[in-house]
């Protein structure tokens, strides 16, 4: 068995649906680990239409339950689409 075929991964149970994928990312002690990357718009669906939540309902239930929810380093990541344009305006 190669090393991918060991990796273990954290999961955020019930969102399958919202999955993207793997990213490689290296820690603070230089080692390499896998992390699944999950789609936070699909999350926030997934509460709309499973869940009955409102928009804002979902919003902070992403944020309080899934996003500040750090279970060691190999935690899931979240990713929200957005543009260049829209990251500099928030620079600004």
């Amino acid at each position: 068995m190669n090393e991918k075929e060991e990796q273990q991964y954290l999961k955020i149970e019930g969102y399958d649906n919202a999955l993207v994928g793997v990213a490689s990312v290296w820690d603070t002690s230089g080692n390499q680990e896998e992390r699944l990357i999950y789609n936070g718009e699909a999350i926030l669906t997934i509460l709309v239409q499973r869940d009955g939540m409102t928009f804002e309902e979902g919003m902070e239930f992403i944020s309080t339950n899934i996003e500040a929810a750090y279970v060691g380093p190999l935690t899931p990541i979240i990713v929200w689409e957005t543009t260049m344009e829209d990251i500099e305006g928030e620079q600004q």
